[in-house]
């Protein structure tokens, strides 16, 4: 029998949503997801911040651009993007993107192990357009940039050590970063309208000063296998990168990238997609389409930056549609986690957990002002399962 490619999940609202089959199990053929709402039941009433929760979970404000962050000197960053969270001592450590252009850089916040701010500052200045980035397996940061021929620059979420420029992870249009420890190589998306998916190969793991930059061959089709095939100029110039391999795909504005247990995860905003590599098998697949949808309205629309968390959920984060972050489970349901009501005119970024797994962070990009000076970095508690 002809292996099917996609299947229909009942969510919120009685839509139909298509995704990949298999997303974290790797059967050809999975049950229809049952009607409802999510692991998390339905979306409550805005609290004081805005934001709809599920039952038992609540939101605070960490830090507004412009603004002095709470017991400190610091003046958080205009248009927070990116992010993520790195373990310090009995606390953490939250690293936020700046994307704006020229003065980009990045900063980060200091949780105690209670989740008091305990400190903010800057780890890398003088940059363009930051917009997502990745953590390594050797705690640090990587910083992208957003621009034609964008660096990747690799930071200190302590800002202890100055932030270095890593030429060798190619110049292009810089979007999201993902580590894979097993295959020890870095993965990179490309925000262009015909961008490709690339991973770079360092020379020695944990030191990106030198390596290979590679790209995915594949077909025209939403599904198949692939193979990697080395950029001859990472330099981009005077032929830009997507260019160069003949054979390699084209994705419709790379966001977001997120690796886990042999598979990696990314977005196309273009065609409001979320792509899975099966990195044991060499095959790719879609994992979301809302162009497949068949009925109602799509649960998922402009997907952004994406995270995952340790009970195998993807939290999907929207810029623009209805302001929300979304799940895709296990067993293939699409559904809603918060809502973020007034602030259409802005974008959710950077979605990141806390190491214990219990805090959730992101940021509305442009707040309630539409603009990147109106930035807001939320946290989110509550009973998350494991």
């Amino acid at each position: 029998m002809e292996r099917r490619t996609f299947l229909r999940a009942t969510v919120v609202g009685g839509a139909s949503a298509a995704f990949g089959g298999s997303l974290w199990h790797g059967a050809a053929y999975a049950a229809p997801a049952q009607p409802g709402t999510g692991p998390y039941g339905a979306l409550g009433s805005p609290d004081a911040n805005g934001i709809r929760l599920p039952s038992g979970f609540t939101s605070r404000v960490v830090a507004r651009s412009g603004q002095t962050v709470s017991g400190t000197s610091y003046s958080w960053h205009s248009a927070p993007d990116g992010g993520a969270c790195y373990t310090d001592g009995t606390g953490w450590i939250y690293v936020s993107n700046s994307e704006v252009n020229p003065s980009g850089g990045a900063s980060a916040v200091r949780f105690s192990s209670s989740g008091a701010i305990t400190g903010a500052y800057r780890i890398l200045s003088g940059t363009r357009q930051n917009c997502a980035g990745g953590r390594t397996p050797w705690n640090t940061w990587l910083s992208c940039e957003e621009v034609d021929r964008g660096f990747v620059y690799e930071t200190d979420p302590w800002g202890v050590n100055a932030a270095v420029q890593r030429p060798a992870m190619g110049r292009f249009k810089h979007e999201a970063a993902a580590a894979d420890p097993v295959r020890k190589v870095i993965y990179l998306t490309e925000d262009e309208t015909n961008g490709r998916f690339y991973r770079f190969v360092p020379t020695t793991w944990g030191n990106l000063s030198s390596g290979t930059l590679q790209v995915l061959v594949a077909g025209t089709a939403a599904s198949g296998s692939y193979t990697w095939t080395t950029i001859p100029d990472p330099d981009g110039s005077p032929t830009t990168t997507r260019t160069q391999v003949s054979g390699s795909k084209s994705f419709n504005g790379g966001e977001g990238c997120y690796y886990a247990d042999d598979k990696v995860w990314f977005t196309t905003k273009g065609d409001n997609r979320v792509w899975q590599l099966n990195l044991t098998s060499s095959t790719y697949e879609l994992a979301y389409d809302d162009s497949l949808v068949t009925s109602g309205t799509a649960p998922l629309t402009g997907v952004d930056n994406v995270t995952g968390s340790s009970s195998g959920d993807l939290y999907v984060a929207e810029d623009g549609g209805n302001m929300e972050i979304c799940l895709i489970t296990p067993d293939d349901v699409v559904a809603p986690f918060l809502r973020i009501d007034g602030q259409s005119s802005s974008e959710i970024t950077g979605p990141a957990f806390s190491p214990d797994g219990t805090r959730l962070y992101f940021s509305s990009q442009r707040g309630t002002t539409g603009s990147s000076s109106g930035g807001i970095t939320y946290e989110v508690t509550g009973p998350f399962r494991s």
